[in-house]
């Protein structure tokens, strides 16, 4: 079989050549995320690429809070980010937060002034916006540009000091206002926000922006190549210009690749806190949402999600993947890891009235075909038993080969049953079948006297355990809701199912998180946030089948 290339990584063959060329004798890189909301699988993709690359050439990688904001930033969010990153399997070398550099980055801001090169602004944000020009018209200098140096280091002392108001007044670099890339049109380096701050709390009220902050941290830290998504290409420029200007001793070099998206997924932090803190959503973890903590509440495994991200080209490109490639590879995972057992999610009852009353069989079944090894397991089956409500009609169209009435299928582990009798309620509703059995075609005796052309799942009735099931679907109807600013009138009504069913006895001592691959239904995990030992919740993790192909 011809061993199948690896996919692209433009990333690794720079890094290659500043190897060679002795730039570098080794790599740091860094996973920098803001504490402002929970991980998603496009940060699973960025930090496969930051710390996959460090490892392939014997480098390191930190992880990096970057927080700038306090007013949008959380503890909540650093431990989260901290356990998924370690979840997925990875173990950055140190653990960093901008905030420990807000003593350097004020140094430098100083430093910008001392030289020049930047100015304290008293024009409003919505006068900058209004003075920056656009793609096409070049920007006009601001009244305040001309400043002397003694009396900007004055004003930023006041705003450091705390003697004006939030948005009186910002620190602004002095570049070129009539640059093409508006990104160097003197953009703002500071500015005032009087919030408490969930590490340095009240020492500062004023706080570096991102795009200055973020130059000095890589930096300080050393870091050799800083990764970082294709949006923040334009800003190159002002990356080199900061860590230039303030005259950084080590000069990282920043690359761009493209970003993660996914078919019918929201992957915008702003769109995913918005679904939350209008309770749509069961939380950050909410099984439906491409969070890590949900992705892993789901049933995900670390190890199916570091697969993915191993799959996917790394290039300047970021067009969409389609989310049937990661349900993909947690098939492929769990095919060889989960239990096979069975549960019935909408139960229909069966009583099959020529086995012995209060007799109960121990029958054989196999945990996993495809590992032999994890042996077998046995279920109890007697008189009664649920099988799945579609199992049954009364009137089957052709080509259909479960049980209808003078129909014979095989229960899977059991026998066969010919339903004889079909009761009904006062509605006129199916609630009970009545069926026999016959007991030569036990399976695994080798009979061979007829054949049945259908095999459904069951359950036990008098030992079943009840159980809740969740099956979920996507919760946006299209890709178009990502790009336009009326995303929640594409969410899907349906996106989430629930049914109430039963589960095999031996499912009695199921914990959170564990896995198993019902039969016809797909893979489910035991709820960590619901389930509980006197309820079992179950999410489906993915059904069994897909047309994708790789």
């Amino acid at each position: 079989m011809e061993e199948k290339a690896a996919p692209s990584n433009f990333i690794r063959n720079i890094i290659l050549e500043d190897l060679h060329s002795g730039k570098h004798d080794s790599i740091i890189t860094r996973f920098p995320p803001e504490p402002n909301g929970y991980l998603h699988i496009g940060h699973a993709k960025s930090i496969f690429i930051n710390f996959s690359l460090a490892d392939e050439f014997n480098g390191t990688t930190n992880l990096r809070f970057d927080d700038t904001n306090p007013l949008k930033e959380d503890i909540e969010f650093v431990e989260s980010i901290k356990e998924d990153v370690k979840w997925l399997g990875y173990e950055w070398e140190n653990l960093f937060f901008a905030s420990n550099y807000f003593d350097v980055m004020y140094e430098k801001a100083i430093l910008l002034i001392k030289k020049g090169l930047a100015y304290v602004e008293d024009l409003s944000a919505d006068e900058i916006r209004e003075y920056r020009g656009t793609l096409t018209e070049p920007g006009k200098e601001s009244p305040s540009r001309n400043r002397s140096i003694e009396e900007n280091l004055g004003l930023f002392t006041g705003m450091k000091n705390g003697e004006f108001a939030n948005g009186e007044k910002v620190l602004r670099a002095k570049i070129d206002m009539s640059s093409p890339n508006i990104n160097l049109r003197d953009p703002v380096l500071y500015r005032i926000s009087h919030a408490t701050h969930h590490n340095t709390g009240d020492k500062w009220c004023i706080y570096p922006m991102y795009a200055f902050a973020h130059p000095i941290e890589d930096a300080i830290e050393g870091v050799t190549h800083s990764l970082c998504t294709v949006e923040f290409e334009d800003q190159r420029p002002l990356y080199n210009w900061v860590v230039e200007k303030c005259e950084m001793e080590s000069t990282p070099r920043q690359i761009e690749f493209g970003r993660l998206n996914l078919t019918n997924t929201v992957m915008s932090k702003r769109k995913l806190k918005q679904l939350v803190e209008e309770n749509i959503v069961d939380g950050w973890d909410d099984p439906r949402l491409p969070t890590i903590s949900g992705l892993r509440r789901r049933g995900y495994t670390p190890e199916a999600i570091r697969t993915f991200c191993e799959e996917l080209a790394i290039s300047k490109g970021s067009g969409a993947v389609d989310v049937q490639m990661l349900e993909h590879f947690i098939r492929e995972d769990l095919k060889l890891k989960a239990p096979r057992t069975m549960a019935v999610l909408k139960p229909l009852k069966v009583v099959i009235t020529n086995y012995p009353e209060g007799q109960v069989e121990m029958l054989d079944a196999e945990i996993n075909p495809e590992v032999p090894e994890m042996g077998t397991r046995q279920i109890p089956f007697s008189r009664e038993i649920y099988i799945e409500q579609e199992d049954f009609m009364e009137n089957p169209p052709k080509k259909y080969f479960r049980l209808f009435p003078g129909n014979e299928v095989r229960l899977k582990h059991a026998y066969f049953i010919k339903c004889e009798e079909v009761i009904k309620d006062e509605n006129g509703e199916v609630i009970e079948l009545h069926c026999t059995y016959d007991p030569e075609t036990k399976s695994g005796s080798g009979f061979t006297g007829r054949k049945v052309k259908g095999t459904i799942h069951w359950v036990e009735a008098t030992k079943a355990i009840p159980a809740e099931f969740r099956l979920y679907d996507s919760l946006i109807l299209d890709d178009e809701a990502k790009e336009d600013g009326t995303f929640l009138d594409h969410i899907n009504p349906n996106s989430l199912e629930i049914a109430k069913g039963f589960v095999e006895p031996n499912m009695e001592n199921a914990k959170a998180n564990d896995k198993f691959q019902f039969f016809r239904h797909g893979y489910f995990n035991v709820d960590p946030k619901h389930s509980t030992t006197n309820s079992l919740v179950f999410n489906r993790v993915v059904s069994l089948k897909s047309s994708f192909k790789l």
